[in-house]
């Protein structure tokens, strides 16, 4: 992957799909795993949503790594570099436990739907109990929510320790306006 882009780091560029893709992702999350009505419309559309915000983390990282070592190594790069590496377990982590949501609820449908067929004395079985989809549901929407709280404040920090290691020497001074009738 190219370090720099006409003169711009590549990580500059691709960093601002991360800092928006995944916070989406992370609301998105929370929406589709505490509404279950969301989750029937929404979720699958979250879902790729969420995988292409995944998707980016890997690529900010690298072109980060290659923007890295072309800069002098400072305590806030590294820390900037460290949270980095760290982004990516917790928010494939929400994918995985978004998508086993998604599952159950489409298992859970099948079942519904397998049930209202049935005739009398029809030897179909749900392909999940009502009880078991309940509980895997409830689990895997309390998961997904935890993992997606944690990637937010993950980005967070991130975002931060970046700023920090490129404007953390940089003091703003508000210079005097002309013209207000000064």
């Amino acid at each position: 992957m190219p370090t720099f882009l006409t003169g711009l780091p590549v990580h500059v560029l691709v960093v601002h799909a991360v800092v928006v893709l995944v916070p989406l992702s992370v609301l998105g999350a929370i929406v589709v795993a505490a509404w279950p009505r969301a989750r029937r419309r929404w979720g699958w559309p979250v879902l790729v949503l969420t995988a292409v915000a995944v998707a980016c983390v890997p690529i900010a990282t690298s072109t980060g790594e290659g923007l890295e070592h072309n800069l002098p190594s400072t305590p806030a790069i590294e820390a900037h570099a460290h949270l980095g590496d760290e982004l990516l377990p917790y928010a494939a982590g929400m994918l995985v436990a978004l998508l086993g949501l998604l599952l159950v609820e489409l298992l859970r449908q099948r079942s519904d739907t397998a049930a209202k067929h049935a005739g009398p004395g029809s030897m179909a079985a749900p392909v999940l109990s009502p009880r078991t989809a309940g509980v895997l549901a409830i689990v895997l929407a309390a998961l997904t929510v935890v993992l997606a709280a944690v990637t937010a404040v993950q980005v967070v920090r991130i975002g931060d320790s970046g700023a920090r290691a490129a404007w953390g020497e940089t003091h703003y001074v508000e210079q005097p306006r002309h013209g207000d009738g000064d």
